[in-house]
């Protein structure tokens, strides 16, 4: 069952998100229905996710032969332990966490401009700090190269973002939460307790 309270609908807020992560979950099925889940790096461009690979392989056979996908992004925060709300119940234990997932269709990309300028984003994605030439396809070192990868567009169909952060919280859970993460000061406890701040309706400015 999805929460409406947890649902995010602002684009930019889904994109800056998509922005940040690097690694992603796809969804294909093989010729014989069997369904299949592959892990692979992705960027988001324009409206679309692009993942690149080997032109030859399991899951560009399972593209051709159905080019219905699914996909994947999340990003887990912080575990909740039951013990931050009940002394002895374990039902209230959670984690917060950000999440899209998009459903459509794949579709192979064949220009090598747009191959270049989308392995150029996974570049400056993975490789912020430099140290190569840029990507481009009219560059006699790159145009090989460009032909021999598979480059694969997502058009989603459908495509929807939860951001779990306690919105579903009474103010007095709400605050007794976020003190107990910035008490306990683990990983990214502060954060999260940053995070309940920005999406609970109740702390909106």
């Amino acid at each position: 069952m999805r929460r409406k309270e947890f649902s995010i609908e602002e684009e930019q807020e889904i994109i800056t998100f998509l922005d940040k992560c690097s690694f992603g979950f796809l969804g294909t099925v093989s010729p014989d229905g069997e369904p299949r889940v592959t892990p692979l790096n992705f960027v988001y461009m324009d409206g679309c996710f692009y993942f690149h690979g080997s032109l030859a392989g399991e899951k560009m056979k399972q593209i051709k032969q159905h080019s219905s996908v699914s996909f994947t992004v999340a990003e887990e925060f912080s575990l909740i332990p039951s013990f931050f709300s009940d002394p002895e119940l374990a039902c209230p234990a959670t984690s917060f966490f950000k999440s899209v997932m998009a459903s459509g269709l794949a579709e192979p990309v064949e220009d090598l401009d747009i191959k270049g300028k989308v392995l150029q984003r996974f570049i400056e994605k993975l490789q912020p700090q430099g140290g190569y030439a840029p990507i481009d396809a009219q560059d006699s070192r790159y145009t090989g190269r460009l032909k021999a990868v598979a480059v694969v567009r997502i058009v989603p169909e459908r495509l929807s973002a939860k951001f779990k952060f306690g919105q579903n919280l009474t103010p007095e859970r709400f605050d007794h939460i976020s003190g107990e993460l910035h008490k306990r000061n683990e990983g990214r406890d502060h954060e999260t307790a940053e995070m309940m701040r920005k999406y609970c309706p109740y702390h909106q400015e």
